[in-house]
């Protein structure tokens, strides 16, 4: 099953990266890759004047089902092709959404490990920090923190990355 992942990650990994190349390559291999990604969400991630403009009968479903949710991981895998330039490029970890509006920093860089700061202004509001280590060039480690400013909502993901091999055809079938 194809599973095209704006990640739960739009929001977070709202880190589909732009930057200068600062250091060497980040040392991982380019090719096809399998993502392993578990998502946990802690608060309200709706805003509380959206919550406010509901019925109190959707507010009521709406509250039941973020308790349900709030706090238990989340885990979905899937698939992607990363290419070299995008290894040079540091944007390894992609988005749902590019916002061009987000400001992204570097906050340290070097040939295994990426650390990034990035800020989305209103309407959603966002202050996402990742992340991502290389240990092999055959595995990839990603933490990413996202706040929400408009909300009491906090976003932790964890992603484990492991390397398939150099050609992205089945993916690029796939539709990724």
């Amino acid at each position: 099953m194809h599973t095209r992942l704006p990640i739960v990650t739009a929001t977070a990994i709202s880190a589909v990266l732009s930057l200068p190349v600062f250091a060497a390559s980040f040392n991982a291999r380019p090719g096809a890759w399998e993502m392993v990604l578990s998502t946990t969400i802690a608060g309200n991630p709706i805003p509380p004047e959206t919550m406010a403009k509901m019925t109190p009968e959707k507010r009521a479903l709406v509250e039941e089902a973020l308790k349900a949710r709030v706090s238990k991981p989340i885990a979905a895998t899937y698939k992607v092709c990363i290419s070299q330039e995008e290894l040079d490029d540091a944007n390894i970890v992609r988005s749902g959404t590019d916002d061009h509006n987000c400001t992204r920093k570097t906050l340290s860089r070097s040939a295994t490990r990426l650390v990034i700061e990035q800020i989305c202004p209103a309407p959603a509001s966002t202050l996402v920090r990742m992340t991502i280590e290389a240990p092999t060039p055959e595995k990839l480690i990603a933490t990413i923190d996202l706040e929400r400013t408009e909300s009491t909502s906090r976003t932790h993901m964890d992603i484990a990355g492991r390397w398939l091999g150099t050609g992205c055809a089945s993916i690029e079938e796939e539709g990724n």
